[in-house]
């Protein structure tokens, strides 16, 4: 009897060890239903003060979270895919990911990162990729602008993402075909009263100390993000420090003779040896960006993301996770960058080789880090003044959009130094 009951209880507790331990995210193409919720469950998960294990290259860069029935049910309302695992069975897949013999890599998310997003109130003609995809994966984030940068607010976020912005003070190069819009006088109305409030006689002399303290954040130790014009307006910005740039319809009087050649091009993150756009009737900055030299047709318009050593290698393998290593092109005032203007010491995370164009890149500055991602909106390939945002619902598995959300999740993992 006592033999027959001490078997039973044998059979109970294998039974209760068997049980699933883990939720298993996959990120693959084929099994998530929904890739871009399940980074904001991980987010959710860390804000929860629950560490969450990021699987680099395994199954499309998948987490792993512990089965708490509060994060399955947040699961199955947000509509991401996961499966239940055993120990035995998570076990199994963390020695695969561990293998000398796999480009694998385990990586611990700790902490979730405070957000901000540098926009203005308005923001228009635009609306913002970034912000869009926030929202829908529900990862909140404050808003910030020149007020909350001058005064040093930075220090409160680890994150940092540049709205479509022009740092110059040539209000986004848009004189030529909207200067009598409404919209434009009402935004160069406001931004000028803005410098004014702040103690600046001109926006361009505001927006370049606003880079600069953009620059001073990144170099103690934040993560700054920016997309389209945001990315070669604040490089011009800092390389132009003390050089008047702007034409009188900007800022009210003439530019500094000579000012291409007192850029100083050390004081850039990611750009060098470009040539200023001069003209105020051409909407451009400068020979950084691509987008009136490519040739290549919008059926053919991809991108390549790079692949790097996980084990190796962990911050560039976290930022290029995906479920395809073939991205679809999109444009933007800045669409792209080219490549023989890109600095040696920055990482091309993304790039069309055939055109000589680098469309994600990323540095290190100081104790900082940057990611300058080139276009506008990842599934709106020619983005217009007046165009609809898009619907992220129609996009759950983007690609483009993933790339954005890597660079979220990146400030809360366990970082190891990079040996490229």
């Amino acid at each position: 009897m006592f033999k027959r009951y001490f078997l039973l209880l044998l059979l109970c507790a294998s039974g209760l060890f068997a049980q699933a331990q883990y939720l298993f995210i996959p990120m693959d193409a084929d099994t998530q239903s929904d890739h871009l919720k399940a980074y904001g469950i991980s987010y959710w998960v860390l804000s929860k003060g629950t560490k969450v294990k990021w699987l680099l290259n395994y199954r499309g860069g998948s987490f792993l979270v512990p089965n708490v029935q509060e994060i399955k049910n947040e699961l199955i309302v947000r509509g991401v895919s996961y499966e239940e695992m055993s120990e035995a069975e998570v076990s199994s897949i963390l020695e695969l990911v561990a293998s000398p013999s796999q480009n694998m890599q385990e990586v611990l998310l700790e902490k979730a990162p405070k957000i901000a997003v540098y926009t203005p109130s308005g923001k228009l003609p635009w609306d913002d990729a970034v912000t869009m995809v926030l929202t829908y994966a529900e990862i909140p984030y404050t808003k910030v602008y020149d007020e909350e940068v001058l005064s040093d607010e930075l220090l409160l976020y680890d994150w940092l993402h540049l709205h479509h912005e022009d740092f110059t003070g040539q209000y986004g190069k848009f004189y030529r075909n909207y200067r009598a819009a409404p919209w434009y006088i009402e935004e160069k109305k406001k931004a000028e009263e803005l410098a004014q409030k702040l103690g600046y006689n001109k926006v361009s002399e505001e927006k370049r100390d606003v880079a600069l303290k953009i620059r001073d954040y990144v170099v103690g130790g934040g993560f700054m993000f920016a997309m389209c014009s945001a990315t070669d307006s604040f490089d011009i910005a800092l390389g132009a420090e003390g050089v008047d740039i702007a034409e009188p319809m900007f800022d009210g009087d003439a530019s500094e003779a000579g000012y291409q050649n007192k850029i100083d091009y050390s004081k850039t993150f990611a750009f060098t040896d470009y040539k200023l756009e001069r003209s105020p009737m051409v909407y451009e900055f400068s020979s950084i960006d691509m987008t009136t030299k490519r040739d290549i047709k919008r059926e053919l318009d991809y991108f390549s993301l790079m692949d790097f050593s996980a084990k190796w290698d962990p911050i560039p393998t976290m930022l290029n996770q995906n479920h395809t290593s073939l991205v679809k092109g999109f444009m933007g005032q800045t669409t792209s960058f080219y490549r023989p203007e890109v600095k040696k010491n920055v990482l091309v995370l993304g790039e069309n080789r055939a055109n000589k164009e680098a469309k994600y890149i990323h540095g290190i500055r100081g104790k900082g880090f940057f990611t300058f991602y080139g276009g506008h909106d990842p599934e709106d390939y020619q983005h217009r003044v007046g165009d609809p945002p898009t619907e992220l619902s129609l996009h759950p598995n983007s690609p483009g959009y993933r790339l954005i959300l890597n660079n979220v999740l990146f400030p809360a993992a366990r970082k190891k130094k990079q040996k490229t």
